[in-house]
C-alpha cells in the first residue's frame, strides 16, 4: 500500500469553507465572525480537532440565535472537518442536516450548490460514484441558474472524476477539456489558480499527463502573478507528481525542490520532501536522500493532528521499508540491512524506529476516529513485522487491519491485507489457508476494476508492485500445492488467473476498465473448430517457468522448467537484442534454442502424435518481447513447421475463419513522416506494398500521404465497405498508452482514439473488422513491457485479428512479405496464421537478402488465427 501527497483539497482542489466563511461574515455578530475565521485558520493548518471544537461551539450559538442559514453553513463546514478526519458517518449526518435546513430557505442557491459539492465529495470518497455524479450534476444546475462560473467549473471537474471511475473515459476527458477552456478565459484570481491545479490533478488521474503538465504550468503562472507562495508550492508539488508518473525524474526532483523552498505550508513542505526522498532513492542518489531525513523527521513531529498527517507518516515509513527490502549490489553505495536497520550512508533507521512512526500513526488515527487510516497504519506495521520475519505478530496485526477494512467496506484496502495474510499463512505452512486468502484478494481486485484504475493513479501506486504480484504469487501457490500431478481444476484455475492478470494489465494500460467482455473459451475452439491447433500458456514465476498446454480433445497438460525469472529475462533480453543485429545469427540461434527447450521440446512428441500444425501462445511477461516464430531446434525454426499466433487469453468476438470472407481492404499509408516526427525514416516502398496487395486480387481503397489523415480515415471508415484495415505507416507500441500510436499526415493517432474512429462504423455495421494490419510499427526503445501496447491496439481496434511488426524492418522486405500474405489468403484460402507462416518461410527461403530472422521474424499475429 502506498500514498502520495498533493496539497489539501477537500473538494478536489477547492475548499468551500473559505466561501462559507466569506458569506457568513456578512450577517454574523463580530464574535462569531472571529470564531469562524479561527476555525478556518485551524482547518487550513490541519488542526482538525481544534477546528471541530470551535465550529461545534459556533453551531450551538447559531442555534440559540435561531439563525438557520448560518446553522446550515456551519454544519457544512463541520462536514468538511469530519471528512478530513475520516469520520464519514458524522460528516454525512452533518451535510444532510445542512441540506435539510437549506431546503427550507429561499434564494440561497449559492450555499445550496456548495453544500451539494461537499455531499458529492463525501459520496465519492465512500465509493458511491454514481450518487456523487448525480449530486454534482445537481450542483452544476444550481450554479448555472445563478451564473456562478467558478462553481460550474469545480462541479464539472468533480463530475469528470466520477465519470472516470464509472468507466466513461471519453466523457470525463471532454468535460475536463471544456473546464480548462472556461478557466483560461477567467481573470487571474486565487480561485482560478486553485481550480487549474485541481484540473491538472484530475487530468493526471485520467492519464493525460502532457495535458496535466500544461494545465499545472498555467496554474503555476497564475499563482506567481498573484504572488501566492502557498499556492505556488502546492502547484509545484503537483507538477512534480506528474513528472514522476511520466518517469521524468530530473524534472520531478527540480519541482519538489522548488516546492520545498517557496515558503510552503508545513504540510506541503513535508509532502514534497517525502516525494523527493522517494525519487532520490529510486535513482540511487544516496547522499542527497540522506540529507533529507533529519528535516523530514523534524517536520513530521511538528505537524498537527489530522488525517493527512497520519497518511504522511505512513508514507514516510513505507519509503524506509521499501529501501530495507531492496537487495543491494554495492553495500557501500546503497542501503544495507545490518541488524534489521535501513542505512542511507550513515543515517540508520532501525525497524523499531520505523515501528514507532507507524505506532504514532495508529494512535493518531484512533484519536481521529478514522478507521480507514487506522487500517492502513496497522496493516503497514504488520508488513514491517513480516519483513523482520516476526510472523505471529505480523499475522495478528494483519488480521486486525483486515477486520477494520471489512468493517468499513473498503476492498481497496482489504485486498492488500488478504494478500499479506496469504503470504504469512504460506510461511506457517498453511497452504490451503494461503490459497483461500489469495483467492479473496484476487476476487476483491476484480470487483474493484474501475475504482482501482481511476483512484490509484498516484505517483506511489505501482501496478507492477501492488497488483501483479497478487496474481503471480497466487498462481505459484496453486501450481506448487499438489506436487507434479495437478488436477484439471487446479490447472484451469491457474490459467484463468493469468488471463485475469492480462485483463487487469490492459485496464491499467488504458487507465479505465474498458474491457467488459464475454470470453470465448479457447479450449472449445481447439476441440471443435480447429482440432489441429494447440494452446500454450507459459507462466513466469520467480523461481521457475510453469507451462500449461491444451492439446485437441485432451485434458490440460502441465510441465515446469527450473529457470528463475531473472535468468529467463536475461536470455530473452539478449535474444530480443540480437534479433535486430545484422551479424548475430549464431547468437540468435543459440539463445532461441534455449527458449525452444523451455516451451516446445517437452511436448514435441505430443504435438506430432496429435497432428498439430498451429501453435497459439498466450504469452506472459518478457516472453511477449520475442516472436515465437524464431524459436530454433538446432535444425529449423519453429515457423518452418508450425503456424504461430498469439492470443491475449480472452476473445472479444467468436473466432471466425477469414477464408469465408471476400477481402475488402481500407489502406492508409505515409511515405514521409510529419515534420515533428523526423526520428522515423521515410517508407518509399509503401506504394509497392499497396500494388502487391492489389495484385493478390484484393479490393483496396487507398489513402496515401496527404490523403491519409485521421479525418479522412474516419470518413472512409464511415462510408466505405471493408473488413480489413491496413496501415502502412510508422507506429510505436509502448507500455504507456499515451506513447502508443500510428502516424498519419496530420500527426499521431493514439491507441485510445482507435475506438473513437471505429465507433460510428460499428453503429452502422455490426459486423467485425476481421483484420487490422500495422506493417511498419515498432516497440518503444528501452521499454521491456512495450508489447502491452500491441495488445492494447489489438483490443482497442475491436478487430478479430491484428498483424503487426515488433521492430522496424526494411520496407522492401515488408512489401514482399505482406503481398505474399494476402496472396495466400486469397488463393490458398488458408487461415491467417498459415498465410503468415507461408509468407515468412518464402521470405526466408526464396529471398537471400532477407533470410535473417530480423526480417521475417518481426511479424506477429494477435487474436483469431483462423
Amino acid at each position: 500500500m502506498a500514498f502520495v501527497f498533493a496539497s489539501i483539497s477537500p473538494v478536489l482542489g477547492k475548499s468551500p469553507i473559505s466561501s462559507y466563511i466569506a458569506a457568513s461574515a456578512l450577517s454574523n455578530p463580530q464574535r462569531l465572525q472571529d470564531l469562524v475565521q479561527q476555525a478556518k485558520a485551524l482547518y487550513e493548518a490541519g488542526r482538525l480537532v481544534e477546528a471541530q471544537d470551535v465550529l461545534l461551539h459556533v453551531l450551538q450559538q447559531y442555534q440559540v440565535l435561531g439563525d438557520k442559514l448560518n446553522q446550515a453553513m456551519t454544519l457544512s463546514n463541520l462536514a468538511l472537518v469530519y471528512q478530513q478526519r475520516g469520520m464519514f458517518v458524522e460528516a454525512t449526518r452533518a451535510i444532510n442536516d445542512s441540506l435539510q435546513v437549506l431546503n427550507t430557505q429561499t434564494k440561497q442557491h449559492l450555499q445550496l450548490g456548495q453544500t451539494l459539492e461537499i455531499q458529492g465529495n463525501l459520496q465519492f470518497e465512500q465509493g458511491q460514484a454514481q450518487q456523487a455524479l448525480k449530486t454534482w450534476q445537481r450542483a452544476e444546475a444550481i450554479y448555472t441558474e445563478i451564473g456562478a462560473r467558478s462553481g460550474i467549473t469545480s462541479s464539472r471537474i468533480n463530475q469528470a472524476q466520477a465519470l472516470q471511475v464509472l468507466g466513461f473515459y471519453r466523457r470525463a476527458l471532454a468535460m475536463l477539456t471544456e473546464a480548462g477552456r472556461n478557466l483560461e478565459s477567467q481573470p487571474d484570481s486565487l480561485t482560478k489558480a486553485v481550480e487549474l491545479r485541481a484540473l491538472g490533478d484530475a487530468l493526471q488521474l485520467t492519464g493525460d499527463l502532457e495535458q496535466s503538465r500544461q494545465v499545472l504550468q498555467k496554474s503555476l503562472e497564475t499563482a506567481m502573478r498573484l504572488q501566492s507562495p502557498q499556492e505556488i508550492s502546492a502547484t509545484l508539488l503537483s507538477l512534480g507528481n506528474t513528472a514522476r508518473i511520466q518517469q521524468d525524474n530530473q524534472n520531478a526532483i527540480a519541482f519538489y525542490q522548488q516546492a520545498i523552498t517557496k515558503n510552503p505550508s508545513p504540510l506541503t513542505k513535508v509532502q514534497a520532501q517525502i516525494n523527493l526522498l522517494d525519487v532520490l532513492l529510486d535513482t540511487q542518489q544516496w547522499s542527497a536522500a540522506q540529507s533529507l531525513l533529519p528535516s523530514i523527521s523534524t517536520e513530521l513531529s511538528s505537524l498537527p493532528l489530522s488525517q493527512i498527517t497520519v497518511y504522511t507518516k505512513i508514507h514516510f515509513a513505507q519509503s524506509l521499508m521499501k529501501q530495507r527490502n531492496r537487495e543491494c549490489v554495492d553495500a557501500q553505495q546503497c542501503l544495507n540491512y545490518t541488524n534489521g536497520g535501513a542505512v542511507i550512508n550513515n543515517t540508520k533507521y532501525q525497524a523499531y524506529e520505523i515501528a514507532q512512526i507507524l505506532a504514532s500513526a495508529v494512535k493518531q488515527a484512533k484519536t481521529l476516529g478514522d478507521r480507514r487510516a487506522e487500517s492502513y497504519a496497522i496493516g503497514t506495521l504488520g508488513r514491517l513485522y513480516e519483513q523482520d520475519k516476526q510472523w505471529l505478530n505480523a499475522q495478528k496485526l494483519t488480521q486486525e487491519a483486515l477486520l477494520l477494512a471489512q468493517a468499513i467496506n473498503a476492498p481497496d484496502i482489504a485486498y492488500n491485507w488478504h494478500w499479506q495474510l496469504g503470504r504469512l499463512l504460506k510461511q506457517h505452512g498453511d497452504i490451503l489457508g494461503a490459497i483461500a486468502a489469495y483467492d479473496t484478494a484476487v476476487d476483491e481486485l476484480r470487483s474493484l476494476r474501475n475504482d482501482l484504475v481511476a483512484v490509484n493513479r498516484d505517483v506511489q501506486f505501482s501496478f507492477k508492485e501492488s497488483v501483479e504480484p497478487v496474481y503471480r504469487e497466487s498462481v505459484a501457490l496453486l501450481l506448487q500445492s499438489q506436487g507434479e500431478k495437478l488436477s484439471e481444476e487446479t490447472l484451469d484455475k491457474a490459467r484463468q488467473r493469468i488471463e485475469a492478470l492480462q485483463l487487469a494489465q490492459l485496464d491499467n494500460f488504458f487507465r479505465e476498465a474498458c474491457l467488459n467482455v464475454t470470453k470465448v473459451v479457447l479450449d472449445k475452439v481447439v476441440d471443435q473448430d480447429n482440432p489441429t491447433a494447440a494452446i500454450i500458456y507459459p507462466i513466469i514465476l520467480k523461481d521457475q517457468l510453469q507451462v500449461i498446454v491444451k492439446l485437441p480433445k485432451q485434458p490440460l497438460h502441465h510441465y515446469s522448467v527450473n529457470k528463475s525469472q531473472t535468468e529467463m529475462e536475461s536470455i530473452l533480453g539478449q535474444l530480443r537484442y540480437y534479433l535486430t543485429e545484422p551479424d548475430a545469427i549464431e547468437e540468435v540461434q543459440s539463445l532461441s534454442r534455449q527458449v525452444y527447450s523451455w516451451l516446445i521440446q517437452p511436448i514435441e512428441s505430443e504435438l506430432q502424435r496429435t497432428n498439430v500444425n498451429t501453435l497459439v501462445f498466450v504469452l506472459d511477461g518478457a516472453l511477449r518481447n520475442v516472436p515465437m516464430a524464431v524459436l530454433y531446434n538446432g535444425k529449423q525454426y519453429l515457423i518452418e513447421k508450425y503456424a504461430v499466433a498469439l492470443n491475449l487469453g480472452l476473445q472479444l468476438q467468436k473466432p471466425k475463419p477469414l477464408a469465408q470472407e471476400k477481402l475488402q481492404v481500407l489502406a492508409g499509408g505515409l511515405v514521409n513522416p510529419p515534420p515533428n516526427f523526423q526520428q522515423f525514416s521515410p517508407l518509399p516502398e509503401i506504394e509497392s506494398e499497396f500494388n502487391l496487395i492489389a495484385k493478390a486480387g484484393v479490393s483496396t481503397t487507398k489513402l496515401l500521404d496527404q490523403d491519409f489523415t485521421s479525418k479522412t480515415l474516419s470518413g472512409k471508415i464511415n462510408s466505405t465497405p471493408f473488413n480489413v484495415i491496413h496501415l502502412a505507416t510508422h507506429g510505436q507500441f509502448s507500455s504507456r498508452s499515451e506513447d502508443t500510436f500510428v502516424l498519419a499526415a496530420d500527426g499521431p493517432i493514439n491507441v485510445t482514439d482507435f475506438d473513437l474512429l471505429l465507433r460510428h462504423r460499428d453503429e452502422r455495421r455490426p459486423e467485425a473488422i476481421e483484420l487490422l494490419v500495422l506493417s511498419a510499427c515498432q516497440t518503444a526503445a528501452g521499454d521491456n513491457r512495450a508489447t502491452l501496447g500491441l495488445a492494447g491496439v489489438a483490443v482497442r481496434a475491436g478487430a478479430r485479428s491484428t498483424l503487426a511488426s515488433l521492430w522496424n524492418v526494411g520496407d522492401r522486405s515488408t512489401a514482399i512479405l505482406i503481398g505474399e500474405f494476402y496472396r495466400e489468403l486469397v488463393e490458398a484460402k488458408v487461415t491467417k496464421a498459415e498465410a503468415l507462416r507461408r509468407a515468412q518461410v518464402k521470405l526466408m527461403q526464396k529471398h537471400s537478402n532477407y533470410n535473417r530472422p530480423g526480417y521475417w521474424g518481426a511479424y506477429v499475429l494477435v487474436g483469431n488465427w483462423l
